[in-house]
C-alpha cells in the first residue's frame, strides 16, 4: 500500500488557482511541489481547487484505454452481461468474464485507482478538519470529501468480494481514513459498508443543495449514491427516501424524452444529476468509454454492439430504441445491432447519475416497502415519458419487480453496468443468449466468483498484513 500513498500527495496534486463558479472544473489545477497544506486549506477557494483536481481524476488516463477512470470501472461491468456485446478490442477480456487474476490490469487498476482517489479524499477531509475555516465551510467541504470516499469504497466493496447479502463478514479491502505509509489488513464487508453509510448519511445532513456546478457534489448526489448503497444492503425505506430526495420527487419535471437522442454528452441536460465535463483540450480522448466504443459513425474504436434479444425488448416508438443494423449484416452476426445513443467527441461529457435511475430506484424500493401501486405509478411515469404509445401493464407481485428491473436495463444500457450490478446484488446469474461473440463460456452463475476480482499481487507483495492466502478461495 506504500506505493498508493506515495503516488499522490497534497503538494504534487494541487495548485492554488482561482476556481470558476461555472458548470465545470475544466481549468485543472497545475501540479506544483511548493504548495503547503496551510495554503491549500487556508481558504475555501483553495480547498475547492483541491476538490476540482480530485474530481478530474474521475476522467483520468490512468493506465490504459480500458483502465482510465471511473468510466472504465462502469464499462467493464457493462460488457460482462448479456445485453451488450464487445468486439475484439479494449475490454474484450472483461467481456469474456476472464479478467480477474492478481496480476491482470483490470485487478490492479481497479484497486490502485480507487485507493488513489480515497487517498486524496482522506487528505482533503483531514486537511479541512485541521484548518481554520468556518464551521459551515468545514461541514460542507468535509461532506463533499466523504461522498467521494464513500463512492470509491463502494466500488471496492462491489469489485473485490461477494454481494453484501451473501455474507457481510467476508474479507473486504483494507480501510484507511487518514494518510498512512503502512498497509492495513483486510477489513470485512460489514465494516466497509458501515463506513460508506456513515460517510454518506453525514454528507446528506451537512451538504447544501447548491454547488459550484453539476460536476461537483451536493445533497442530491450524496442521496443518489446512498440510494445505490441501500439497494445493495436491502435498506428499502432508506433507498426510497434517498432516491426521492436525489431527483426531487416530481418525475415529470426532471424527465425530457426529446433529449434522450441528443448523444448523452452534455452535462447541462436536465436529467443529469451528476457528471464529468470535458473540453476539447482537456479530455480523456479515446479513453472515454462508452462514447469512444459505442459511436460507430465517427473515428472511434467502434467496438460495442447489442444482443438481438435485448433490442427486442424495445417497442418501435420508444425513444431509447436507437438501435440499427449499421453494417448491413445478418441477424446471427454479433455486429447486427449498434446504437446511436452515444455521440463521441473529445468534449463529450460523461454521465455519472441521472434522474431516471433514481426514479426506478424509488419504484423498486416502494415495491419492497409494500406500496405496489406507488411503485407501478413511478414506473409508468418513466415508461410513458419514453414511449408515447406505451401501455401500462397489469403486473403485480414479482412480475412487477421484474418489469422494474428490465426497465433499468432499458433506460441505463451501456452507462453504469446496471445489468451486472442488479445480478450481483440479487445474487442471480447472467446467461448469454442471442448473437453473442462469446457465449456460454462467459456465463455467470448465481454468486459466481467471477463477479469479483482477486486481490492484486502487488498489494500482497507490498503489504505485510496481507499474504497470498487471501486469494486461496477466490
Amino acid at each position: 500500500m506504500k506505493k498508493i500513498f506515495i503516488k499522490f500527495t497534497i503538494v504534487c496534486l494541487i495548485a492554488i488557482t482561482a476556481v470558476s463558479c461555472g458548470d465545470d472544473y475544466l481549468n485543472d489545477p497545475v501540479p506544483t511541489d511548493a504548495v503547503t497544506s496551510d495554503v491549500i486549506f487556508g481558504s475555501r477557494t483553495g480547498a475547492e481547487a483541491f476538490m476540482s483536481g480530485m474530481l478530474r481524476l474521475f476522467r483520468a488516463q490512468y493506465t490504459n484505454n480500458d483502465s482510465a477512470g471511473l468510466n472504465s470501472i462502469y464499462y467493464a461491468r457493462t460488457v460482462k452481461g448479456n445485453d451488450v456485446i464487445q468486439g475484439p478490442t479494449w475490454f474484450l477480456y472483461d467481456y469474456e468474464n476472464a479478467n480477474r487474476e492478481p496480476t491482470y490490469r483490470r485487478t490492479t487498476f481497479t484497486w490502485n485507482f480507487c485507493y488513489d482517489v480515497i487517498n486524496q479524499a482522506n487528505s482533503f477531509i483531514n486537511g479541512v478538519e485541521a484548518s481554520e475555516l468556518s464551521e459551515i465551510d468545514k461541514k460542507e467541504l468535509i461532506g463533499q470529501g466523504k461522498v467521494i470516499r464513500a463512492l470509491f469504497y463502494f466500488q471496492l466493496a462491489m469489485e473485490f468480494q461477494h454481494a453484501y447479502n451473501y455474507d457481510p463478514s467476508l474479507p473486504a479491502p483494507p480501510i484507511y481514513t487518514e494518510l498512512s505509509l503502512d498497509g492495513k489488513p483486510m477489513s470485512t464487508l460489514q465494516e466497509m459498508y458501515d463506513l460508506i453509510i456513515s460517510d454518506l448519511t453525514t454528507a446528506v445532513a451537512d451538504l447544501p443543495d447548491t454547488r459550484l456546478g453539476k460536476s461537483y457534489v451536493n445533497k442530491a448526489v450524496a442521496n443518489g449514491i446512498l440510494a445505490r448503497v441501500y439497494q445493495t444492503t436491502g435498506n428499502w425505506s432508506g433507498a426510497e427516501s434517498a432516491a426521492n430526495a436525489a431527483y426531487g420527487g416530481n418525475p415529470s419535471s426532471v424527465l425530457d424524452a426529446a433529449s434522450y437522442q441528443n448523444g448523452f454528452n452534455d452535462i447541462s441536460n436536465v436529467e443529469w444529476i451528476w457528471g464529468s465535463p470535458q473540453s476539447a483540450d482537456q479530455s480523456n480522448y479515446y479513453w472515454g468509454a462508452p462514447h469512444s466504443h459505442a459511436d460507430h459513425y465517427t473515428t472511434s474504436y467502434q467496438g460495442t454492439f447489442f444482443n438481438n434479444d435485448f433490442v427486442d425488448l424495445f417497442s418501435p416508438t420508444d425513444v431509447r430504441n436507437m438501435f440499427e443494423n449499421g453494417y448491413g449484416v445478418s441477424e446471427d452476426s454479433y455486429q447486427h445491432y449498434i446504437t446511436t445513443k452515444f455521440s463521441f467527441t473529445f468534449d463529450a461529457d460523461h454521465p455519472i447519475m441521472r434522474t431516471a435511475e433514481m426514479i426506478l430506484v424509488e419504484a423498486e424500493a416502494k415495491y419492497y416497502n409494500g406500496d405496489e401501486t406507488g411503485a407501478h405509478d413511478l414506473l409508468w411515469a418513466l415508461q410513458s415519458n419514453r414511449d408515447a404509445n406505451a401501455v401500462k401493464s397489469s403486473n403485480t407481485g414479482t412480475d412487477l419487480l421484474e418489469e422494474i428491473l428490465v426497465e433499468r436495463r432499458k433506460e441505463l444500457y451501456a452507462e453504469l453496468g446496471v445489468e451486472w450490478f442488479d445480478a450481483k446484488r440479487y445474487r442471480r446469474g447472467i446467461t448469454r443468449t442471442g448473437n453473442h461473440r462469446v457465449g456460454s463460456s462467459a456465463n455467470l452463475l448465481p454468486d459466481d466468483k467471477k463477479f469479483f476480482l482477486k486481490i492484486p499481487q502487488e498489494e500482497i507483495d507490498a503489504n505485510e498484513n496481507i499474504d497470498a492466502s487471501v486469494n486461496a478461495d477466490r
